[in-house]
């Protein structure tokens, strides 16, 4: 705090009662520019070096596959250096976390990073036109300017980080919650004759209007395996874009009975009971955590006014008695 409080003192000496003010917000205004500039600037485009003759004999297969498909938006594509990581494991980590999450849109990696960039300046701009016209810059504290200018830019930012990581935790509560159903219902279907491409078709089906989210998973499934991709890893992906640690062991379950030539109805028969059995415990495990959480609250909710039942009364009389004179 002592060096903060230095910092303050100084520039307020060098620059009046308002530069800490001007400070932080000539540094929001260099900010802004400078991101305008980089945007505004002209680009050289990977697709046009395409064009040039000279270039076509140099373009190898590694390069090819880093060509961005032209079926994405071309509104997009212009700020891409800008809405995209430039590291490729950073890019498949936030892809990732987004299939997870529900996104499966082509630009939502676009579109995430767009929402908090817009939503960092525009609250950051806010929060600065907020201090102004409601706080005043006379009576502000080095601590409460910065509170109320750059507070809203970093709610902002982080706010599509924190939408995303409440839809993926919800979104996988519904898949855990849903699939030893999925598995009951795939087990009946494949006992009654059923091959494991149509039942996971009926399982989607049937699961839409309880578990929509896994639901959508079964019948991505179904799509893939009818476009003729491999089954095994069209199973691996749904495990993936899960991100449930069930469905990954259901995955393996699977992908082991088709490589060993055993029944897959003997193995989504345990494995159903497993699960089964896990949605029970967790159950119980709710039910034994509830008792805990109840004692705090009803601490929280009953010991303050029942003392001020008990215990008012007594004071309110003990203070009356204290205010009596000795006459009295």
């Amino acid at each position: 705090m002592d060096f903060v409080r230095n910092i303050n003192t100084m520039i307020t000496d060098l620059l009046g009662p308002l530069g800490p003010l001007m400070l932080v917000g000539g540094l929001g205004l260099i900010l802004i520019l400078a991101s305008g500039v980089m945007m505004m600037g002209p680009r050289v485009d990977p697709i046009d070096k395409l064009k040039e003759p000279k270039q076509r004999g140099r373009i190898n297969k590694d390069t090819r596959a880093v060509l961005r498909d032209t079926a994405r938006n071309e509104k997009l594509n212009k700020y891409a250096q800008f809405l995209e990581p430039q590291n490729e494991e950073e890019l498949s980590t936030i892809r990732m976390t987004l299939l997870q999450a529900g996104y499966r849109s082509r630009d939502a990696v676009r579109y995430y990073y767009f929402a908090q960039f817009a939503l960092g300046i525009g609250l950051l701009t806010a929060g600065v036109a907020y201090f102004l016209i409601f706080i005043g810059k006379d009576d502000a504290t080095t601590q409460q300017t910065i509170l109320y200018i750059l507070g809203p830019g970093a709610v902002g930012y982080l706010a599509p980080k924190y939408w995303v990581t409440k839809r993926l935790q919800k979104r996988q509560e519904e898949i855990t919650q849903g699939f030893p159903d999925a598995l009951d219902m795939m087990l009946v279907c494949v006992e009654a004759g059923q091959s494991m491409d149509q039942s996971i078709i009926r399982v989607a089906k049937e699961l839409r209007t309880s578990y929509p989210a896994l639901a959508d998973e079964f019948e991505i499934v179904s799509h893939e395996m009818k476009a003729g991709k491999d089954k095994s890893a069209v199973l691996t992906d749904m495990g993936e874009r899960c991100g449930v640690q069930d469905v990954s062991s259901f995955v393996t379950v699977l992908n082991q009975a088709s490589t060993f030539g055993t029944s897959i109805a003997d193995a989504l028969r345990v494995y159903a009971g497993e699960m089964r059995d896990k949605r029970v415990m967790r159950a119980e495990e709710a039910a034994n955590k509830l008792p805990t959480k109840m004692t705090l609250t009803t601490m929280m909710l009953t010991v303050p006014p029942l003392l001020i039942i008990l215990v008012g009364p007594s004071a309110v009389g003990i203070t009356e008695m204290g205010n009596l004179t000795p006459g009295q």
